[in-house]
């Protein structure tokens, strides 16, 4: 009892080829969303890195530019020329801002130089930096997607530092705006996401492509193995691949593997005939008397005969039934008897016609084929008037259906059901042992075929055998 749960069970019989592409289709899913995230990650830490060198380069440039006044009132005044000159400073609301603001002994502000960047709002430093900066005098506190005097989100270092002759710290702050960083972010990452998109769905392509053209040999041994199945062809002949070779050297061997072993079935149940056949013949010799011993000897021996006849032909049926590559021409089987079967009965005025396709072709051994074309044909003419008809065509379910028609008598229903058991005979004036048309239905289903009896559109008879279509 399969025990697996049903995905599990799917999964198992997913072709190699979705196996592969299923795999790669993942890895390639990771490799995507991983590698977007990296480099979108290192592209934005290095604008940020060249943000913040710009921003600390401001820093030092503020911290030369300013003195204090010398009315001990603890203001500061700018150097102009020592002031950054970026023209971007001095165009309002450029996105580009510094601040000098002076810290009072309260912790208040009450003196601030800027530039005309920054207009007459408020200067661009949140509380919380400012405190952490006059906490650690000295160090740059940065701060990141603050709002800036435009309503813009920039990015802000700053630094409070002391200098001669002032006891207080004056804060230094730089800023700058970060939208057109961030677009190029964002511009980057839908870039990397439709080029390395397209460049997995390209290499899944070319992985399919490629699988396609390397499962190419398995199916041509498939089709060899339907064409050895069908009998075709008797052996794995193709010239494959390296790796594919082993494969089709041990199918190869399996299949003379099976050879070998009808073989030796036909060997044994010749042999076990040979041995029954001559103690009967020996017994049936000895019992020529008018005794009861012999008469009843006589048919004891004669009824054992007609068994190990019946038995025997079906092992010898059932061997050749398993035997791979069997592949027989209709028309050909048909033709050999019905000339045979001319000859016959020609003084009688019995005339067998053939009218099979030369392109019908069965999975069964010539020699059952022509077993039960025999024993019908052998039956249709000795009870047909002057005609008997052969004709063959194929079906819609793989089969062959072949039908041999007479002009005699014909059966009722009942006596077409009594026929085909073994060892029936309707009409015991008639030479036979009442084997033929069971051991033709015997032969048919072993080959994975019927027997049907039913009337013919000549007026007697028509016995229909079905066969697998090669």
């Amino acid at each position: 009892m399969n025990t697996l749960p049903p995905f599990r069970r799917k999964a198992r019989r997913l072709s190699l080829a979705r196996r592969v592409l299923i795999g790669a289709l993942i890895w390639s899913v990771l490799i995507v969303a991983g590698g977007v995230v990296a480099i979108s990650a290192v592209y934005r830490a290095q604008t940020i890195n060249l943000l913040d060198a710009d921003l600390d380069s401001t820093l030092v440039t503020l911290a030369r530019a300013i003195e204090p006044l010398n009315d001990n009132s603890g203001r500061i005044r700018d150097i102009p020329e020592r002031l950054p000159s970026d023209p971007r400073f001095e165009t309002p609301l450029s996105g580009q801002y510094w601040v000098i603001i002076a810290v009072a002994d309260d912790g208040s502000y009450f003196d601030d130089i800027r530039p005309r960047s920054v207009w007459d709002g408020e200067p661009p430093l949140p509380p919380d930096l400012a405190a952490a900066a006059l906490a650690e005098p000295g160090a740059v506190i940065r701060g990141n997607e603050t709002e800036g005097p435009a309503g813009e989100p920039i990015r802000i270092a700053v630094q409070s530092i002391t200098i001669p002759n002032r006891d207080n710290p004056i804060l230094l702050v730089a800023a700058s705006d970060v939208t057109q960083s961030n677009a190029g972010a964002d511009q980057l990452r839908t870039i990397l996401i439709i080029a390395m998109t397209t460049l997995a769905s390209g290499t899944l392509l070319a992985m399919a492509l490629g699988l396609r053209f390397a499962l190419r040999p398995l199916e041509r041994i498939q089709s060899d193995i339907s064409d050895i199945r069908e009998g075709r062809q008797a052996s794995l002949a193709g010239d494959y691949p390296e790796e594919v070779q082993p494969l089709s050297a041990e199918l190869n061997k399996l299949l003379e593997h099976n050879r070998s072993v009808v073989s030796r079935a036909r060997t044994h149940v010749g042999n076990l005939a040979h041995a029954l056949k001559t103690p009967l013949a020996v017994l049936r010799n000895e019992a020529k008397g008018d005794t009861q011993l012999d008469d009843v000897v006589r048919r004891q021996t004669e009824t054992m005969h007609s068994n190990v006849e019946h038995y025997l032909r079906r092992a010898q049926a059932a061997a050749r039934a398993e035997a791979l590559g069997v592949r027989t021409q209709v028309l050909e089987a048909a033709d050999g008897i019905a000339r045979v079967m001319n000859k016959l009965f020609a003084r009688e005025d019995k005339q067998v016609t053939v009218e099979i396709p030369a392109d019908l072709h069965v999975r069964t051994e010539q020699q059952d084929l022509e077993e039960i074309l025999g024993n019908l044909l052998d039956n249709a003419c000795k009870w047909t008037r002057h005609n008997v008809r052969v004709s063959a065509s194929s079906d819609d379910d793989g089969m062959i259906v072949i039908h041999i028609d007479d002009d005699g008598p014909g059966l009722s229903p009942d006596e077409r059901e009594q026929a085909v058991k073994r060892g029936i005979r309707l009409d015991e004036t008639a030479p036979g042992t009442g084997l033929g048309l069971s051991i033709v239905a015997d032969i048919a289903g072993m080959n994975g075929g019927s027997l049907v009896l039913d009337a013919s559109p000549l007026g007697g008879l028509r016995a229909t055998v079905r066969l697998r279509r090669a």
